[in-house]
């Protein structure tokens, strides 16, 4: 039985990583709650990895938001993201780890970039910049492992998803992604009869949305392969306009009236699709259902709204 020590255990991904660990039954996880472990100390972070001594590193762990919260605060994504990779990477090789899977984000690449994105457009040209210091933290992440391999000849690969969705989201009204800031919005116009509800900007962007259920198999699918790419996007291959999906959330949640656009607020990067060719061509491919993936996730935010779990 391997040990697993997966970091950010306590957000939605790394809740999703903990529950196909377990569901899988050959893993000894290991996991630390922000009290027990602060992931931006140093020397914290590299007793804490040497004392347990696991098989697998997984950094699931960031500081996250969407377009409004990365635009207000992106001293703090890129200083809290940057150190709780560097942290860990360090701390994996001092305590000869030999796996370690960093987990990144469709939006290291470039605003324009070609669409679908190849994991071979990083870098070239400009980055969005209402993401870009998170990115900036993303793509170091990915460099560490990717150079940490090369000069240490360790086996430390990243995977980077595609916007993602599931259960234990967090449905700040300012600082959350798209689909819980959408489900919590129409659930409370719903709640109070109202008229119209109002999206960010003019809801024509596309985006690409993969369940959290999902990417953890495909983690674990990236954690089988003896030589897995340096990095490799996780998404599901078709996107769907902002605005279309306002009124899949709408119908899923059940709200009946008028959806509103305002062209005032950010529309972020045009599109943003991933070209999964690599990770499909290792045998890997999604499996939930768009529609399915949405209801569920509008079910477990009633659950979190009744157990008062909910993230608001």
């Amino acid at each position: 039985m391997k040990k697993i020590f997966i970091a950010g255990h306590r957000g939605m991904v790394g809740s999703a990583l903990v529950r196909e660990a377990e569901s899988r039954g050959d893993f000894e996880v290991i996991t630390a709650t922000r009290d027990q472990l602060d992931l931006l100390d140093q020397a914290a972070v590299f007793d804490f990895v040497a004392a347990e001594k696991p098989d697998i590193v997984v950094i699931a762990a960031a500081k996250v938001g969407g377009i409004h919260a990365n635009s207000t605060y992106p001293a703090d994504f890129l200083y809290e993201n940057l150190a709780i990779a560097s942290n860990l990477v360090e701390g994996s090789r001092r305590a000869e780890v030999d796996r370690v899977l960093f987990l990144g984000s469709s939006c290291i690449y470039p605003k324009l970039a070609p669409q679908p994105m190849p994991e071979d457009c990083l870098l070239t040209s400009q980055l969005e910049v209402t993401n870009e210091a998170y990115a900036i933290a993303k793509i170091a992440g990915l460099k560490l492992c990717q150079h940490y391999r090369a000069q240490h000849g360790l086996n430390y690969h990243s995977a980077m998803p595609t916007n993602l969705y599931g259960p234990g989201d967090n449905y700040h009204p300012e600082n959350s992604h798209v689909i819980p800031a959408l489900i919590r919005r129409f659930h409370e116009a719903k709640e109070a009869d109202a008229e119209s509800v109002t999206i960010w900007g003019t809801g024509t962007p596309r985006r690409e949305f993969l369940h959290t259920d999902d990417l953890a198999k495909a983690c674990f699918h990236l954690l089988s392969l003896d030589n897995p790419p340096d990095w490799v996007n996780v998404g599901v291959g078709d996107d769907i306009s902002i605005h279309e999906l306002a009124e899949l959330v709408a119908e899923t949640v059940g709200f009946k009236g008028e959806i509103l656009t305002d062209p005032t607020k950010p529309d972020g990067t045009p599109r943003k699709l991933m070209d999964i060719s690599k990770i499909k061509a290792t045998g890997w491919s999604p499996a939930i259902d768009f529609r399915e993936g949405l209801a569920a996730a509008y079910q477990d935010f009633l659950a979190s709204l009744e157990t008062g779990a909910a993230r608001l």
